[in-house]
């Protein structure tokens, strides 16, 4: 049994994309897809002292955005410092900060990503090492692609030797179930629902943030507080 789930990059993710790439064998970076604007690739959430407040990376867009996420350039490299210096400000007093800073830093301050993709992945890559997660990811265009929105995912997981294939609930709006049923794959919907609250800062507890917000409270024991975690 090989368990393979695919989906688009996203910029210091919630804690739920992880226990998505914990739940398989394989996580599949899809980013051939095409990049959207105010979306999850290039920004997410943090909690301040005033309010939810979004960080978002600056990025290169051609024309009406017919660009796919891989090909997405970041626009500068100021962001990069006034992220890190947003979260010193709003995290420094969390729990485990200077415990997480001492990787996470480096990855804001001494690093020169001129695409999206790559930047997305070497930060989703840096979080799982450090909640020990093992799942192998591997990136769409090391596959070969065929049309269909279904008929891709299928061949994808195929390619790379799965025999079930785990899903977000939001793509129920477009996969077709009968394709994983011909090709003898199972289907199974993640549920992303009943995540317990864990000690947070700033006001009425928020569970859709990044993750980096579990972790600067709750360092190495945020597994706790994740799905993968309590199976």
């Amino acid at each position: 049994m090989k368990k393979v789930a695919i989906l688009q990059s996203n910029y210091i993710p919630w804690k739920g994309y992880f226990d998505l790439i914990a739940a398989v064998d394989e996580f599949i970076l899809y980013d051939d897809m095409q990049y959207t604007r105010r979306d999850w690739r290039n920004r997410n959430q943090i909690k301040t002292p005033s309010g939810l407040k979004w960080l978002t990376i600056p990025v290169k867009t051609k024309g009406k955005y017919h660009q796919k996420i891989r090909e997405t350039e970041v626009e500068n490299e100021k962001w990069r410092s006034t992220h890190w210096n947003t979260l010193l400000l709003n995290y420094r007093r969390a729990s485990y900060f200077d415990e997480v800073a001492e990787w996470l830093e480096p990855l804001y301050m001494d690093r020169n990503h001129t695409h999206l993709s790559a930047l997305n992945r070497e930060f989703i890559e840096a979080i799982c090492r450090y909640l020990g997660i093992t799942t192998i990811i591997s990136n769409s265009w090391d596959y070969r692609l065929i049309e269909g929105k279904t008929e891709r995912l299928v061949d994808l997981c195929l390619q790379a030797g799965g025999t079930e294939y785990i899903s977000g609930p939001s793509a129920k709006d477009y996969i077709d179930e009968s394709i994983f049923s011909e090709h003898g794959l199972g289907l199974i919907w993640f549920d992303y629902s009943d995540y317990p609250e864990y000690p947070q800062l700033w006001g009425e507890f928020v569970h859709h943030v990044t993750i980096l917000d579990l972790l600067f409270n709750c360092g190495q024991n945020a597994a706790k507080f994740m799905r993968y975690a309590r199976r």
